[in-house]
């Protein structure tokens, strides 16, 4: 007989010092909170609320009901036809196994909010006073564009666990209590709490670093800039999406390397370079980039089931797919690319003139996206190299009327199970190298990344370059000012991205290199 495998159903909740949501006391809270304005971002918090689905997801699960009610638009499908914010969908930043084993830091959780078109501004809890808490809570209380998540260590209010991520739904200015809405609902209800106890409970100290484990996570009113502090994280919904076809990914670690580069190394080569014409700055440049410069920029792709698509793209699919398009289009009009291929094909020629190559290298990233594709669809906690791509072929399908548009197929297999999964592939118009005839690029290529990634540095980047011609034909080349809408909103996206990651990248040093603390109900 096998041994029974011991369960909970719930706990009680510790009262005082928290005051359950449904009971008496709760109620009155809720409603004397209601009456003073207080409780403005309880309704689309809780018609988005959600149940963490795994122990270690209080962050993911967080993050995904401010997302959501927040109104932003994920530009990818979640389910069917619908496109929702879901755990199984805030991956970019932190592999979801890893996750679930571990839990994740409040950095990664930002990385997330930004990745998912969200502003951060972030501060720590030795650096403001309750006070700036309770200003901070009341103004997002106060309106249905701001939320307010708190990460907190449970044992301040007697609870089981440790670290703890949740949104907060409203604010009773009158006994200074604030109602946490628990993701953890398996576990403990909505309920109260001191505002006092919150702001304990966030500036506990992790004994595995010795850093304060609390922080602020929330987001702020629309077209506010991204402010970097050491404590809190104010979020605001972008009017736009957060990327059309690229994207700055810190997923994998590599992104510090990259940050050092762009940050440290990069300046310093072109204060120490005696260059004096671009197409030689641009070959320094691309020979001193760290081996895994693509990993930081990538380019976002659609993925679908083979069968909700069927041999057309929907009307959604094909705006979204000519975004895209439009997007890689501007890139390749720029000068600054023109220069850059050439400069790759001048490294690389066998490389870059043989279509077959090309071919090969294309099928390399469908094959690993569809895997990611193939993961993502099916909700899947498996590891991503357990998928297996077992064939891909390009083939075209309907735009709705409006001719043909390549898609690349794909059967992806796991654990003995195989579904087709469709990557849908933007595409411009032929590249050609000045010297030759062949066809060089029509699909985003490492080209038009090394393109995007020299116009989202930061202007201030060439300032060091020593002859001012030299400066001045640079800083044209890879200005913002005469792009075209769609390319300049990316650009400007990315920018703010990389701003980010560079602040990290200083909160880092500032810190010592120490992790910050991980958090799980």
């Amino acid at each position: 007989m096998a041994a029974a495998v011991a369960s909970l159903y719930r706990r009680v909740l510790p009262s005082p010092p928290a005051v359950d949501f449904a009971s008496p006391e709760g109620k009155r809270l809720f409603a004397e909170a209601l009456a003073a304005g207080t409780m403005e971002g309880f309704f689309p918090l809780v018609s988005c609320f959600q149940t963490q689905s795994e122990p270690a997801f209080c962050g993911l699960a967080s993050l995904a009901v401010v997302l959501n009610a927040l109104a932003i638009d994920p530009g990818r499908r979640w389910k069917g036809p619908w496109r929702w914010f879901d755990e199984f969908m805030l991956d970019c930043c932190e592999p979801l196994d890893k996750v679930k084993a571990q839990g994740i830091t409040f950095g990664k959780v930002a990385c997330l909010a930004h990745c998912s078109g969200a502003d951060v501004q972030s501060f720590r809890a030795n650096r403001v006073t309750i006070h700036d808490l309770r200003r901070h809570l009341l103004r997002c209380v106060s309106s249905q564009d701001c939320h307010l998540i708190a990460s907190y260590h449970r044992q301040a209010f007697k609870q089981t666990g440790t670290g703890h991520f949740s949104p907060i739904g409203g604010y009773h200015a009158g006994q200074d209590m604030a109602l946490i809405l628990d993701v953890a609902r398996f576990k403990y209800p909505p309920h109260w709490v001191p505002v006092q106890l919150l702001w304990e409970a966030m500036n506990t100290t992790d004994d595995s670093t010795g850093l304060l484990r609390g922080s602020l996570l929330f987001p702020i009113f629309l077209n506010v800039g991204v402010i970097i502090s050491d404590r809190f994280m104010l979020i605001s919904r972008q009017n736009t999406a957060p990327s059309s076809l690229y994207t700055v990914s810190c997923r994998d670690e590599n992104w510090r390397s990259m940050a050092k580069y762009c940050v440290e190394d990069l300046p310093n080569i072109l204060k120490a370079q005696n260059l004096d014409n671009v197409p030689a700055l641009l070959s320094c440049l691309i020979e001193s980039l760290p081996a895994d410069a693509e990993a930081l920029i990538k380019w976002v792709v659609e993925v679908r089931r083979k069968e909700e698509g069927g041999l057309s793209l929907s009307k959604e699919e094909k705006e979204r797919l000519f975004l895209k398009e439009n997007v890689l289009q501007q890139v390749r009009n720029t000068r600054l690319f023109t220069i850059v291929h050439d400069q790759q094909y001048a490294k690389n020629p066998c490389c870059n003139c043989s279509s077959s190559s090309q071919q090969d290298s294309l099928s390399r990233i469908a094959a690993t996206v569809c895997c990611q594709g193939a993961a993502m669809l099916s909700g899947n906690l498996t590891p991503r190299d357990s998928f297996c791509c077992r064939e891909t072929c390009l083939k075209c399908v309907q735009a709705n009327g409006d001719g043909l548009k390549t898609v690349i197929s794909a059967s992806v297999v796991s654990e003995g199970n195989e579904q087709g999964v469709d990557m849908l592939l933007p595409m411009s118009s032929p590249v050609y190298n000045s010297n030759s005839k062949n066809n060089v690029i029509k699909y985003p290529s490492s080209v038009d990344v090394l393109t995007v990634l020299l116009l989202a540095l930061h202007p201030s980047t060439w300032s060091g370059i020593k002859d001012e011609k030299l400066k001045a034909e640079l800083e044209a080349l890879v200005s913002t000012d005469n792009l075209p809408d769609d390319l300049k909103r990316e650009i400007l996206h990315l920018r703010r991205q990389l701003y980010y990651l560079k602040a990290c990248k200083e909160e880092e040093h500032e810190d010592d290199e120490t992790p910050s603390p991980k958090q799980k109900c």
